[in-house]
């Protein structure tokens, strides 16, 4: 039997740092639990523009296609930023959930009971925390037509089209509805059907598939802008929230503040089943590639390590290790070992991006 195969984009930034530590958990697996995985490892972003003059080759494309699952790093930097917008890294990471058809982007908001007071809300609205976000990654107004800059009357006019078929909202609600099955079983749907045609059409559908298929789920609706003011007003009132690509940006980023650091936070993008029965998958950190700190080993890897987690319950059927890995992460901050994106006066150790690493890999064994 094949082992399963993971492509490694480690990206710009600290993006090689992180999944430097990423790459201990990945021969951890192998040698004491004797889970393999055929790894690969190529470029994106800025690093791929350096080598290959665009932000994504084709060869690399090509392969992310064809493995189980890929893990990215970080894509960008100032040093790119006044390339060609069509070079730009960003676009890589873009074509990289567009071409694989990406659909259903996984951004869990959890608070780690060791880090509530790092939040900025008051610690009873946070300690606990659990909220999955169902984001639809690739359509909206990110990609939608006709887009650009373009001159009218001697002016400068920008476009950007919000544009959702039925088919697009129908798949990414049946992601969410099956990811509360999982959980507490309650989705909130999140759109402006006030103001946004396309919000009429998001909100009429999601229904639609929840009484066709899922009445056994617990369904809301809100409007966008009142889901934000609620989510730093009362956030455990939410289980999964459903939202299009535009509101699940901005939703998503309010909900990591929630938790306390960017630093913490995984992610996994999920499309249409593979022949192998798995869905495509690509699964990278929250946070960006920051370049004010990169090389200098002061990197929280904790998000890179758990969105491998999340590669190991979504993409690799592994969802006791999943579960000893996010437990490890979870330990260790309760024993006060922290990187600097944690550190408070109130004590705690510091360590490097490689120490927090290499204390993940020693909880990891003290669990055999």
């Amino acid at each position: 039997m094949n082992n399963p195969s993971l492509l490694i984009l480690p990206g710009d930034g600290i993006g090689q740092e992180v999944m430097a530590e990423v790459r201990k958990v990945i021969d951890w697996l192998g040698q004491k639990r004797d889970l393999k995985f055929d790894v690969s490892e190529d470029l994106v972003g800025g690093a791929a523009y350096d080598v290959h003059g665009t932000p994504l080759h084709d060869d690399t494309m090509a392969r992310a296609q064809s493995v189980d699952a890929v893990l990215l790093g970080a894509v960008g930097g100032p040093k790119y930023d006044n390339l060609d917008f069509s070079v730009k890294p960003e676009r890589g990471l873009l074509r990289l959930r567009k071409e694989m058809d990406l659909f259903s982007n996984l951004r869990p908001a959890q608070c780690f009971d060791a880090l509530a007071d790092f939040s900025s809300l008051k610690k009873e609205l946070v300690s606990g925390l659990d909220i999955m976000i169902v984001r639809e990654l690739t359509s909206g107004s990110y990609f939608g037509e006709p887009r650009g800059i373009f001159i009218e009357d001697n002016k400068r006019v920008g476009i950007n089209t919000q544009r959702y078929t039925e088919d697009e909202i129908d798949r990414v609600a049946r992601s969410a509805f099956e990811m509360a099955r999982r959980r507490n079983n309650k989705v909130c749907s999140m759109e402006k059907a006030n103001v946004m045609e396309s919000g009429i059409l998001w909100r009429d559908v999601v229904t639609e598939v929840h009484a066709a298929d899922y009445s056994d789920v617990e369904l809301s609706h809100m409007y966008a802008d009142a889901g934000a003011m609620q989510l730093v007003r009362a956030p455990k009132q939410f289980d999964v929230i459903l939202t299009d690509n535009l509101f699940g940006d901005l939703l998503s980023d309010t909900a990591a503040m929630l938790t306390g650091s960017l630093g913490m936070l995984p992610s996994a993008s999920l499309g249409s089943p593979m022949a192998n029965g798995r869905p495509k998958a690509l699964y990278e950190p929250v946070h960006g590639s920051a370049p004010d700190i990169a090389g200098q080993n002061k990197a929280n890897p904790s998000a890179c390590v758990l969105s491998f987690a999340m590669a190991l319950r979504y993409s690799f059927d592994q969802g006791a290790e999943a579960d000893r890995l996010e437990a490890a992460v979870e330990s260790i901050l309760g024993k006060g070992i922290r990187t600097g994106d944690l550190m408070q006066s109130d004590g705690g150790k510091a360590v490097s991006c490689t120490e927090m690493g290499d204390a993940i890999i020693l909880e990891l064994n003290a669990t055999l």
